[in-house]
């Protein structure tokens, strides 16, 4: 039979059934995909906030800690992102992890700023009694001093809270996304799973 010959394919090859499947799937895909648009969104944020930190990564070994600790978040926040849109329930427990590091990079950092406060004399304390005239206004640098000490204290402080409140609920929320990739893996047929797995690579 020549080309010429040949049928046109059907314009809708798929069934009723066909597209009620697709439908359903995209569907229980929302939260799977929610979730791939959070991952994303922390993973530029935490990128964007490990390149501004690189200049002082040079000069400072805490500053390189802190970069190197944050561009790993942000590579595992994509990561993970990868894995959730390849509908793998693995990735949910890869961000839920990162996020808890996270949290322990952001508490270990605040603690050992509090250390270095309370462990060394305040650099503007320091720079005040090279002054002769500034000291002498100063009579009480003592006081100054600890003022100084409390007010990192207390910053660092609301940071660690804020860490744990706000990495904590990412965690929880990238957690509990396993049970519904995995369910929706369980669900849905691989024929959709490809469909849907092939919209998200355009």
């Amino acid at each position: 039979m020549s080309a010429a010959t040949l049928k046109p394919p059907a314009a809708n090859p798929l069934s009723p059934e066909h597209h009620r499947e697709l439908a359903f799937a995209a569907e229980r895909a929302k939260p799977i995909y929610r979730a791939a648009r959070v991952a994303a969104m922390n993973g530029w944020i935490t990128g964007i906030i490990a390149a501004c930190s690189a200049p002082f990564a040079l000069y400072d070994l805490t500053g390189a800690v802190m970069t190197v600790g944050l561009a790993v978040v942000a590579y595992n926040e994509f990561r993970g992102r990868k894995r959730l849109l390849a509908f793998d329930p693995s990735g949910a427990t890869v961000l839920g992890r990162n996020q808890m590091g996270l949290m322990g990079l952001l508490v270990g950092y605040c603690l050992w700023m509090m250390y270095s406060s309370l462990a060394t004399p305040s650099p503007m304390i320091n720079e005040l009694t090279r002054t002769p005239e500034v000291k002498d206004a100063l009579a009480d640098l003592g006081d100054l001093n600890q003022l100084y000490q409390s007010m990192v204290i207390i910053f660092y402080g609301v940071v660690i809270l804020l860490s744990v409140i706000f990495q904590g609920i990412n965690a929880l929320y990238y957690f509990s996304r396993r049970r519904l990739v995995a369910d929706f893996v369980a669900q849905t047929p691989e024929w959709v799973r490809d469909v849907q797995r092939a919209k998200t690579a355009l």
